[in-house]
């Protein structure tokens, strides 16, 4: 438990006027820097279970345009959240006012996409278009929330090439409040206050300098400082629960969905017409996963509790759409008529290594999405079901190798979802090709993907328009010029999909043909790039993902010329992955076989030059040419 510091202290308010001359920030915050944080404050004021105000202030100062997305004002507001008291300032170098945001300038729109049918969620917006740097902007709102279920949490830096001068993040709660919070890269405690039956809790920090970006560098919440707060007992929307554990935040999913897995009586009776004669739950899974597919569509619908209350099975069943929660709940309703035991499952969407939850602080906020998973020791199932498209039991980069919440019938528990291995994610290519005598190249491709590795070919296949999938092959093959003169795909279905694709590509000029000489770069499209080594590496190196690539090119030159030169066969073996490229002629066709395979791992920066060398020796290798000499 924290020691309590009873400190009769006035604590700064965000009332106090502030100097904005940019002569006042120190040259170490400016140094890689696109803006400086001058000054913030985040202030939550919470009122009971079901009730508490923010206050939320703070300055930047934009250093160039590339820092310009900093001056930009938004926030979001709905029936259970209102949005007051919005003000805006710019002011100059010298940190004179020079503007005021008006009450008709700020902008009000619909928070919601073309997938929405109903919403109350809206946003407010404005943003000052300053072009003499540096210039500063203030801004300023209250929010009243009616129903505590997330509280605001305090990250003062988000994002790379910010630096920081003074941050606070205060919380008052009732003396019976009880508040939890997880402190991530904040050195001490925080300053515990208690007055008037008031407890305050307060945090701070000064004089950060920004980060840079770099490449696999690890999650935003590792590199920066971030206090996550949330309550213990809460209330919204007339629906009150307990988050201090996984299990007694899944008691409350289990509550918000009671009542709402009653099917239609015709769709019940759909699932036993489909599944009565079946004998395993794997084929009771996949044929009612292709029902919900082809009989229902995703639609996003958000009103008040909505947003995270699934629609009932009956009004799916009947209308034939609704949004992740709504379909994930009507898809275990299905199984389970059909007897198969399956759960609605909470998680945090989107790609990338950044999406694990903290399992000792428990709090929904790790979660913006709903998937299905159907439970069992050998052979768990998992079911995306608002994609009519993907294959059945197949996660992807959506939702792959991060921690959830499960929802039981008792309530939740913390499992992971699936990890796709090396021998999963493959790109396996096949170039049958020709180079005419004035050097033209033309390439007959056919390539297998699979795993993690086919999912931009299908959205190309199914998501994109013509126009997009013309883009996309125009600029994504290595070859100075080219035209793609076909393209054809053909997928096979499964826990792990594969799209076999077939492209046909004509390149003039690939060769080059000098004098007596014709020069060829053997290894047509896989070429790796170098890493960029001009600074010091800072962070560890995160590879989050393992694959393996394997290029078998044919290759014939034209006749009446003989080999003057060719490259060496490379083989390189080492914690990072493996790379290799070998050649072999008969007569007039050329045989390059290359692989290359990329391990997940987690690396010190210190070995950073070490990865960039080997990036650097296969950068040479991919673009190695040979040298034939016309024949007498």
């Amino acid at each position: 438990m924290k020691h309590l510091l009873y400190i009769f202290v006035l604590l700064p308010t965000i009332l106090l006027a502030q100097d904005y001359k940019t002569t006042l920030i120190p040259d170490s915050l400016k140094y890689n820097a696109d803006a400086v944080m001058r000054f913030e404050e985040l202030h939550i004021t919470i009122k009971g279970i079901d009730r508490a105000v923010v206050k939320h202030k703070w300055a930047i100062t934009i250093l160039n345009e590339n820092g310009d997305h900093f001056s930009f004002y938004s926030n979001y507001y709905s029936n259970l959240r209102s949005l007051s008291d919005i003000s805006g300032k710019l002011f100059d170098t010298e940190g004179k006012l020079i503007q005021k945001i008006k009450k008709k300038d700020i902008g009000d729109v619909s928070a919601t996409d073309e997938s929405t049918l109903l919403s109350d969620s809206r946003a407010k917006y404005f943003a000052f278009h300053c072009k003499n740097y540096p210039y500063t902007v203030e801004f300023e709102d209250e929010e009243d929330y009616n129903g505590i279920y997330i509280l605001p949490n305090w990250q003062p830096i988000e994002k790379a090439y910010l630096s920081l001068q003074q941050s606070k993040f205060i919380v008052e709660t009732p003396l019976d409040y009880n508040l939890r919070y997880k402190q991530i890269n904040y050195l001490g405690d925080p300053i515990i206050t208690n007055k008037n039956s008031i407890l305050t809790y307060a945090w701070e920090i000064t004089n950060k300098i920004s980060f840079q970006a770099e490449k696999w560098q690890p999650p935003i919440n590792e590199l920066t400082t971030k206090v996550l707060v949330a309550p213990k007992r809460f209330s919204i929307g007339g629906y009150s629960g307990d988050m201090s554990t996984w299990d007694g935040l899944g008691k409350f999913l289990l509550t918000l969905n009671k009542g709402r897995n009653e099917l239609p009586d015709n769709i019940k009776q759909d699932v036993h017409t489909l599944t009565d004669k079946l004998t395993t739950k794997q084929e009771k899974v996949y044929i009612l996963y292709n029902f919900l597919q082809q009989n229902t569509r995703y639609i996003s619908i958000q009103l008040g509790i909505g947003g995270w209350q699934p629609l009932e099975a009956k009004f799916v069943g009947e209308k034939k759409f609704g949004d992740c929660k709504a379909l994930s709940n009507y898809m275990v309703a299905m199984l389970k008529e059909a007897g198969v035991n399956a759960c609605y499952v909470v998680v945090k969407s989107g790609s990338g290594n950044h999406f694990n939850l903290i399992e000792d602080f428990s709090a929904p906020y790790y979660f913006d999405h709903v998937i299905a998973c159907v439970p069992d020791k050998k052979d768990t199932i998992w079911l995306e079901c608002t994609d009519q498209t993907m294959s059945c039991g197949y996660t992807g980069s959506f939702t792959d190798n991060r921690k959830v919440l499960m929802v039981t019938d008792t309530g939740g528990t913390i499992v992971t979802t699936p990890h796709y291995s090396i021998n999963e994610n493959r790109g396996i290519n096949n170039v049958h090709a020709s180079v005419s005598n004035d050097g033209t190249l033309s390439a007959e491709v056919i390539s297998i993907y699979t795993g993690l590795l086919q999912e931009d070919l299908h959205d190309l296949y199914y998501h994109a328009t013509q126009k997009q999938r013309d883009k996309y092959y125009n600029h994504s093959l290595n070859l100075p010029t080219y035209k793609v003169e076909n393209i054809n795909y053909k997928e096979s279905k499964g826990r792990i999909p594969e799209i076999e694709e077939h492209i046909s590509i004509t390149s003039l000029n690939y060769a080059s043909v000098t004098g007596k000489r014709l020069f060829i770069q053997p290894n047509l499209f896989s070429k790796l790039e170098k890493l960029t080594t001009d600074k010091p590496r800072k962070f560890d190196i995160v590879i989050d993902e393992s694959h393996i690539a394997i290029d078998t090119i044919a290759l014939e030159i034209p006749k009446g010329y003989s080999l003057e030169s060719m490259p060496k066969n490379v083989s390189i073996n080492n914690k990072f992955g493996f790379y290799s490229i070998e050649y072999s002629i008969k007569d007039n066709l050329i045989t390059t076989i290359r692989k290359h395979t990329e391990n997940e791992n987690r690396f010190p920066a210190s070995e950073y030059l070490e990865l960039a060398k080997f990036y650097e020796q296969m950068y040479k290798a991919d673009r190695a040419k040979m040298v034939f000499v016309k024949d007498e």
